[in-house]
């Protein structure tokens, strides 16, 4: 397996691009890092031009990953760490993301069995991750997530993390596209499957993921709702079908007949979220919006515009399928049309 990293500017951002042979395991092991895009400009994947990729690349060696270079005295202990995340119903995703951090943690321990590790050991790791690699503060918090798990949850160490603080989360506002340009997404993205996708997660409020998972059973087209299954969480709930889409998803039907996901790839399964990613980051790109966002920002948009429509925030809580009302009220502080009426004395002058 041959590959070759180059940093570059891509898009106007600093990222690493990633030259690989056509081994789908490679591919794979390239796809994992989180950030990962292809471009079909360059021919090849390229990723976030991090403190973090560049160690992470760095390490692999022939294609060889952090994970398969831990010293043997703790590879028992990442496969009985990811056996307990089983065993406790996380998800896919977190557990592949908790895997990775823990494996960061262990290959930096070299000989040293985590088990007999210290405090001090573990706020030595921390300090590294935040002085010397430059770690996000999102990471800080994912690779204290793992920790703990492993420290506090399976080895009962209470009191493991009591002198090793929690850096300070920043407080983010959800990112909204203006209705204006929604619509032009929509009129950009011509093919049928893309456009449909692109809709149902604006007008559902949907997770990238959610929409993927959408099997055809789900579709209720006589009482208009759409069950999740088991979405963030693993909590079920209904969405509403807009009555606006309902012509064109009867018409996708036909064109594609899709035999049990309501979108499916090319083997059947499930639709890749990376490739509604790639098609919603084609559409803003038609659309002339410069600023930088993400599929999600679909479901942002959903959730501000009905309160801009005057609906009550608890029902939108319920839509959303947030558990905590605090995370719904967040989109208040982006759609408050009294404040945005407000003049500035300056504009008196």
């Amino acid at each position: 397996m041959n590959w070759k990293a180059v940093t570059t500017t891509h898009k106007g951002a600093a990222r690493i691009v990633l030259y690989a042979d056509k081994d789908p395991v490679l591919v794979q092991k390239i796809r994992s890092i989180e950030g990962c895009l292809w471009s079909r400009t360059l021919q090849a994947w390229h990723v976030p031009d991090t403190p973090e990729n560049r160690r992470l690349l760095e390490a692999r060696s022939n294609g060889k990953s952090v994970l398969s270079r831990i010293c043997p005295v703790n590879q028992p202990v990442l496969e009985r760490f990811v056996e307990q995340l089983s065993l406790h119903g996380y998800s896919v995703h977190t557990i592949r993301k908790y895997r990775g951090d823990f494996g960061d943690f262990l290959y930096w321990l070299q000989e040293i069995p985590a088990y007999q590790c210290h405090q001090e050991q573990v706020r030595s790791y921390i300090l590294q991750c935040i002085i010397q690699r430059l770690s996000s503060d999102a990471l800080i918090h994912s690779r204290l997530n793992a920790l703990t798990f492993y420290y506090v949850r399976m080895l009962r160490r209470e009191q493991f993390f009591v002198d090793i603080p929690r850096p300070k989360k920043p407080r983010k506002l959800p990112k909204v596209i203006p209705v204006d340009v929604i619509r032009k997404l929509f009129a950009a993205t011509t093919n049928l499957k893309h456009n449909t996708i692109l809709k149902l997660c604006y007008g559902m409020g949907l997770r990238v993921s959610e929409i993927c998972a959408l099997k055809i059973s789900d579709v209720d087209s006589q009482n208009m709702q759409v069950l999740i299954e088991c979405g963030k969480g693993k909590k079920d709930r209904y969405a509403n079908l807009p009555q606006s889409i309902l012509k064109q998803l009867r018409a996708y039907y036909l064109q594609y007949k899709p035999k049990r996901y309501l979108f499916e790839g090319k083997d059947g399964g499930p639709y890749a979220i990376r490739t509604i990613q790639l098609i919603f980051h084609e559409g803003m790109q038609k659309t002339g919006f410069n600023r930088k966002l993400g599929i999600h920002s679909l479901r942002h948009s959903f959730a501000t515009h009905l309160l801009e429509q005057g609906t009550d925030v608890r029902f939108i809580q319920e839509l959303l399928g947030h558990t905590n009302i605090k995370t719904t009220l967040l989109y208040t502080e982006v759609s408050d049309n009294n404040i945005r009426k407000i003049v500035s004395p300056l504009d008196n002058l």
